[in-house]
């Protein structure tokens, strides 16, 4: 198993954990660039760090900003691993241990649900921006808030009807648009 392969598996299961949101490898102005990261209703975060050797898992120790751990991102925070490469008593603090086994992620240790802090909370919201930033740049000479009307463009083309498998922005499941609810 790759590195690659685990960060796409941890994609996917932060899909089906309900997150709406979910970011792969993507950097933040803290340093940190976290494998696979999703967002669930009330700003959640779940960040799933993968490691693929011992020696990646030890050295990810030395990190910033896990020896400082009010500066990491993610209100509940995961190691994905091949099975047994990591012990649960050597997890951080708060920590969940999830482990890829017979082509499924299986949750050892359930992680915390409040590590994130304020300034965990804003480099987020720097990985999000940062992320934005990136798709506007893809997308020019548009803006991203013409890129998101343009269901409504599509709508003016086909006289006033969206195009077969496609739904009106207001009928979109969108968790993100709903009354918070807590975790």
């Amino acid at each position: 198993m790759t590195h690659a392969q685990l960060v796409e598996r941890a994609v996917r299961w932060l899909r089906a954990y309900r997150c709406g949101v979910v970011l792969s490898e993507q950097a933040c102005v803290s340093g940190e660039m976290p494998d696979a990261i999703g967002w669930k209703r009330a700003n959640h975060s779940v960040l799933v760090e993968c490691k693929v050797t011992r020696a990646d898992f030890l050295a990810d120790r030395a990190k910033p900003f896990r020896q400082k751990p009010e500066q990491g991102v993610g209100s509940e925070r995961f190691y994905l691993t091949p099975p047994s490469l990591v012990k649960v008593e050597e997890l951080p603090a708060g920590w969940g241990l999830l482990e890829y086994q017979r082509g499924r992620i299986e949750r050892v240790q359930a992680s915390a649900k409040n590590l994130r802090t304020a300034t965990g909370f804003r480099y987020e919201m720097n990985l999000l921006l940062a992320s934005l930033r990136r798709v506007e740049v893809r997308i020019e000479p548009q803006s991203i808030t013409d890129f998101l009307k343009w269901k409504n463009r599509m709508a003016e083309y086909n006289r006033g009807t969206l195009p077969e498998g496609l739904e009106a922005a207001e009928e979109e499941l969108n968790v993100f648009l709903e009354p918070e609810v807590p975790c």
